[in-house]
């Protein structure tokens, strides 16, 4: 048995939410925020997304009992035209306040066709497939973007000036589960290196620079994330960082607020939702049906030498989570002693950097 698999130990799903659940609620977090939280962090897990899931809530524990969230946000939609919005979240917990934005947000796709929406003032959302899913499931078409940390070395810099800045997307398709593809603008997105951290595993020396510059295996040695494609992820986390952020009025690029730094002050994050009722473009069913059909051509490409399949982006991660929700999830064993433990969290975020 290897190291890793001596680390690891695996959970039913529905174990995992009720650890999870309990263990915010500890901190202070309302029980049905708790549970909506607990609901998006395993489907992460489940997913095989694991930098997003229970590997976060001791940070988040510690930033919910510290201040750092709004416990019982003032949330409102404020419709600022036929197809636009801003959503105040109010720095609530960042999964609650986007997952209560989509009733709003789906309902003007469906009104006026279009719901251009921005999320203004919440803490750290998660994974964007989760939302974009029930957005694909509702018949809509969705885009979505958030802004995030400066951790991202700009290229030809050595300085950090953008965030990780994810962009993803969902399509429905006829009859099958629909596409949905998430990906940060950085060549891997600090989560996952956190994930390598807490499975004791060396990172690709492609991800990511130490204190020097240099390229790094270590994820203790982390300080500076590299954007996918040099010149062309740099300009992604611009365009990610302009419409989520500036366009919102928040905080820009190095003025974003580390998610580490001061646990006790709100992270005032933003993000963007573009949702497109396809009938109003081409008729719905046979655009599903052509999501079908490209799907299955996909499939039928031979594949290349070391391959199985050819798999539309985001297709491994529903076929992880199926097999995940059917034989378990692993996760690492210091993270479920930390939420089976009665202790709220460690002290071991608050203060620190970004890559703490």
């Amino acid at each position: 048995m290897s190291q890793e698999e001596m680390l690891l130990v695996t959970i039913q799903a529905e174990e995992l939410h009720e650890l999870i659940k309990k263990k915010l609620v500890s901190a202070g977090l309302e029980a049905s925020q708790a549970d909506e939280v607990a609901n998006h962090l395993v489907y992460a897990d489940l997913s095989g997304i694991h930098s997003h899931g229970a590997v976060r809530v001791e940070y988040y524990a510690e930033r919910i009992s510290k201040g750092g969230v709004t416990l019982h946000p003032k949330m409102h939609f404020e419709q600022t035209g036929e197809s636009t919005g801003i959503f105040h979240g109010d720095n609530g917990i960042g999964q609650y306040v986007v997952n209560e934005a989509l009733e709003p947000i789906i309902d003007m796709a469906k009104k006026s066709g279009l719901a251009v929406v921005g999320i203004s003032k919440m803490s750290h959302s998660g994974t964007m497939a989760y939302y974009l899913e029930k957005v694909a499931r509702a018949g809509l078409v969705g885009i979505s973007m958030c802004q995030s940390d400066p951790m991202v070395v700009p290229f030809g810099g050595r300085e950090n000036y953008f965030g990780t800045n994810p962009i993803g997307f969902a399509a429905p398709r006829s009859g099958h589960e629909p596409i949905v593809f998430d990906m940060a603008t950085t060549i891997q997105a600090w989560g996952k290196i956190l994930d390598a951290r807490s499975r004791n595993q060396d990172i690709p020396p492609t991800w990511a620079v130490d204190k020097d510059g240099l390229p790094t295996t270590n994820p203790h040695e982390v300080q500076g994330l590299l954007p996918i494609a040099g010149p062309k992820g740099y300009g992604l986390m611009m365009i990610v960082d302009i419409l989520a952020g500036s366009l919102l009025g928040l905080p820009f690029g190095k003025h974003v607020t580390s998610m580490y730094a001061d646990l006790t002050s709100p992270r005032n994050l933003g993000q963007l939702f573009i949702i497109i009722d396809p009938s109003r473009f081409t008729n719905a069913d046979e655009f599903a049906e052509q999501i079908n059909r490209m799907v299955e051509e996909l499939h039928s490409i031979e594949p290349a030498e070391g391959f199985e399949s050819v798999l539309y982006p985001g297709e491994r991660n529903k076929l992880v989570y199926l097999k995940n929700q059917e034989n378990g999830i692993p996760i690492p064993k210091s993270i479920i002693d930390y939420l089976k433990s009665n202790q709220v969290h460690n002290d071991q975020f608050g203060g620190k950097g970004a890559f703490a």
